[in-house]
């Protein structure tokens, strides 16, 4: 009962007793049946090329190529080779397939707005072919009087029409279900995370544009019967945004959708071109009315009235989940302990990107059954190394070895079938796929199950049963039936990492899935983990290093692109070279320097008895759902200089932004100067006298350095002659480009672009990062300068270097504050900064 229900009750059904309700419509009004039959034509168009938007992510501006090219097709050979219509319509499908692959296999090198273009140009030429030559095509006036041998009488080709649109979408909504069906979508929503479950994603975008251009061809060669003619017109480019057109207003993320539009545009096209030749005047507003009230059109109206929410592009639901879900089992589980023979060797690997330097020869062997994590500061290059080695970017040297084979040269998605998956350091899932959807992708790789054509992808009961284990291991399984954009962040994380062990790859490359979570689910995550080294390869990085010590088996550290320590957690952390990647300097080195920089005049006041500048209260913020700062309290105070220290990823930096307004907090509470600035804008922020020098300098490069400050520049701030006696040799460097200019003197013009801003708080990230020893003397000296001039907030991972000029310093630990109070405490408390910004403690 419930499989004919379900089938009384599809959006094939429903599309079907429409358009014979408008053909009985028609025929109580006296209308054309043509009118009708064009309708069923249009509508099966419009679907066709929500193949490409709804389920691929692609935008065709130019499927009327296909729609025209098949009425030629069908117009030329029916009466003359084919002798009926139902051969002529075989032909148009096979026509329409063989362009189509040809065409997919070039324009699908583009994405975006160049595809939409490239489709919208070969249209073009297509129409200006048809309408020029007259000898094939019948130029301006086409073809005309084609035959209809078996169905001569409109009403007798209006129910042969409605038969072949009804099995298109028939056919169209049987495949969105197969598992090539729903690989599409994957494809749509994140494209590198299908390549990187072993996916080729050209070749699935390939293979989605043949079946789009078929139904498209199908619809045009049924409109050349209809007309019994071909005409160049339907290819102008006047005509080419029709069937997008359609698609948007009736809801491109719903299968029916495209029905609706389609019969909403050519009713309206015929009643108003009836009133007024200048009919767009009428419909364009239309059209923008649905644009900026329904995003999802038509039927998304529908929904919001029905109190329903989501796409519809595929029926509701997941398979029922078994009653007894089995316990997930690697299939690499009691392969043995870890081999002397290492699974994964990197030899003398590099790569640059203009003079930034990530990775500087390095070789190291990760081997099998181990935890092998990799650490090192901001900027060390870890997530590039994990990037080189899943093929996301080529080394410029060096080789990479899997299993004794060189896969140095292979794409992504053949190193993804080979063995190796990964996880991303920012949530990498499908957002709009239901959590079970997101694992079974997973898994119909691992299985060789992704290219089924017909039969429904949830009926396979193994396939389901391996999804439901590795829910089930994450803890995930009563959300199954949720889109994972609904997953709170930490359940998300747990998601990806499912969806990474589903593969059954030998190793996986964790890149910081503890980020942004909870310490409940850190604790989750972490024996999850723990539990796959056994039976993987695991290489994590990690910013907790507390945890990467007690996890790991064998620890490697990058710094500034290089290898400087490799070998067991244990002495790993007491490597000196670590420690001061980590510290700045070696333990005994800080001390009387300190003091010797420290400006006198900033002693003027005790800090207690300043007047607040900034206030956090219980502030809890992040991204994407995940909370990096939780419950952090925190003060600046007038003429004072904070240092922000912590390890990597305990939120500094999002500390900062919360301050800019770059972020907002989500709770607690915002204070500067005495107003509440938790829900202000970056820019009003700014305006009120916050400024940063962000990591990295974020300069324009293509500027100039004086283009560069004069857009900072504001009334009150600092002119050109006083940055330039800050900095005087910005005085020589003024008309060269940022692009051209070194890491040093990019820093100075950074600094100088936050001084043009008549600002009362500097915030600066990472002032030394990756500058030479001589120039961060150089940038040291200008920012003892600017205490003079605001009070300042430095995130600086060598604690010596900031700690000599602060006030006062708070240390984050996991988003909240592990230690508060004056900046010369903590700088001659030498095991207090082991314990909570070096890594030996652990």
């Amino acid at each position: 009962m419930k499989p004919l229900l379900r089938a009384l009750t599809s959006p094939v059904a429903i599309a079907g007793v429409t358009l014979v309700a408008l053909t009985g419509l028609a025929v109580l009004t006296g209308a054309a049946i043509n009118h009708v039959t064009q309708i069923a034509i249009y509508a099966l168009y419009a679907v066709g090329v929500n193949v490409l938007i709804g389920y691929l992510g692609l935008v065709p501006f130019g499927a009327s190529l296909f729609f025209g090219c098949a009425s030629y097709a069908v117009a030329l050979t029916l009466g003359r080779v084919l002798g009926n219509e139902i051969l002529a319509l075989a032909w148009a499908i096979l026509f329409s397939l063989l362009l189509s692959a040809v065409l997919g296999a070039i324009i699908l090198r583009r994405k975006g707005l160049y595809f939409s273009l490239i489709t919208l140009a070969c249209s073009q030429v297509a129409f200006e072919i048809a309408f020029k030559w007259t000898e094939m095509t019948g130029g301006e006036n086409g073809i005309q009087n084609v035959p209809r041998p078996l169905f001569p009488d409109a009403v007798a080709f209006h129910w042969f029409t409605l038969v072949v649109v009804v099995l298109g979408l028939a056919v169209l909504w049987q495949l969105a279900h197969t598992p090539f069906g729903r690989l599409m979508q994957a494809v749509r929503d994140n494209e590198q995370r299908t390549t990187m479950l072993g996916y080729n994603t050209f070749v699935i975008r390939w293979i989605g544009f043949c079946i789009s251009g078929m139904a498209v061809g199908a619809a045009g060669g049924l409109l050349a019967m209809m007309l019994q003619g071909a005409y160049a017109d339907n290819m102008s480019w006047q005509r080419a945004g029709d069937p997008v057109l359609m698609a948007a207003l009736g809801g491109v993320h719903h299968f029916l959708g495209p029905i609706w539009g389609a019969i909403t545009f050519l009713i309206l096209e015929n009643e108003l071109s009836v009133i007024t030749e200048n009919w767009w005047l009428i419909f364009a507003p239309i059209i923008i009315m649905f644009a900026l009230l329904s995003p999802e059109g038509m039927a998304g109206i529908v929904q919001r009235l029905r109190r329903r929410e989501g796409w519809a592009l595929t029926r509701k639901g997941i398979p029922p989940r078994p009653a007894v879900i089995r316990p997930y089992v690697s299939a690499l589980a009691g392969r043995g302990a870890a081999s002397s023979e290492p699974v994964l060797s990197v030899r003398g690997l590099s790569k640059k990107f203009g003079s930034i330097v990530t990775q500087a020869d390095i070789s190291l062997d990760v081997h099998a059954n181990q935890l092998h994590s990799i650490i090192g500061p901001n900027g060390a290059g870890k997530t590039t190394f994990f990037n080189i080695l899943t093929g996301l970017i080529r080394p410029d040297d060096g080789r990479i070895l899997f299993e004794g084979a060189d896969i140095t040269t292979l794409k992504p998605h053949q190193r993804a079938q080979r063995g190796i998956a990964r996880s991303f350091q920012i949530l990498s899932v499908f957002p709009h796929l239901t959590v079970f959807e997101n694992v079974r992708i997973a898994v119909a790789r691992s299985r060789g199950f992704w290219h089924g054509w017909w039969r429904d992808a949830y009926r396979d009961d193994e396939t389901n049963m391996k999804v439901w284990s590795a829910l089930a291991a994450v803890g995930l399984a009563d959300r199954a039936a949720d889109l994972s954009s609904e997953l709170s962040h930490g359940e998300n994380r747990l998601l990806e990492i499912a969806i990474t062990l589903a593969g059954n790859a030998s190793v996986l490359l964790l890149d910081e899935p503890l980020a942004g979570l909870a310490e409940t689910d850190r604790k989750v995550v972490s024996d999850l983990i723990v539990r796959l080294s056994r039976s993987h390869t695991v290489m994590l990085i990690e910013h907790d290093i507390d945890r990467v010590l007690s996890l790991s088996d064998r620890i490697t550290v990058l710094h500034q692109g290089r290898l400087i320590a490799d070998g067991k957690p244990q002495v790993v952390a007491r490597n000196p070279e670590v420690i001061s990647a980590y510290m700045g300097k070696a333990k005994g080195d800080a001390g009387t320097e300190r003091e010797s920089v420290r400006p006198q005049a900033r002693a003027e006041a005790p800090a207690a008895a300043k007047p607040v500048l900034l206030s956090f209260k219980d502030v809890c913020a992040g991204y994407g759902g995940g909370t990096v700062l939780e419950g952090l309290d925190l003060e600046v105070r007038e003429s004072e200089v904070v240092a922000l220290l912590g390890r990597n990823g305990v939120g500094k930096t999002t500390a900062l932004r919360t301050m800019m307004g770059a972020i907002h907090a989500h709770e607690g509470r915002v204070t500067f100067a005495g107003e509440d600035i938790t829900a202000l804008r970056a820019d009003r922020i700014n305006r009120m006298g916050i400024s940063i020098v962000p990591e990295g300098r974020r300069l324009f490069p293509n500027l100039t350095v004086q283009e560069n400050l004069a857009l900072a520049a504001r009334a009150g701030g600092a002119g050109l002659d006083e940055v330039c006696d800050l900095f005087p040799k910005l005085r020589i460097l003024m008309r060269n480009k940022a692009e051209n200019l070194s890491g040093g003197e990019r820093q100075m013009v950074a600094i100088a672009r936050a001084l043009m801003v008549p600002s009362r708080l500097i915030l600066l990230d990472e002032p030394y990062e990756g500058l030479a020893p001589a120039v961060v003397q150089e940038v040291k000296e200008a920012v003892l300068k600017l205490t003079t001039r605001a009070s300042l907030v430095i995130v600086e991972h060598h604690a010596e270097e900031v700690l000599a000029m602060a006030d006062r310093a708070y240390v984050l630990v996991n988003g909240q504050v592990a230690f508060a109070g004056a900046a010369q405490t903590l700088a001659h408390d030498i095991a207090l900064q082991d314990r909570l910004l070096g890594i030996a403690a652990a």
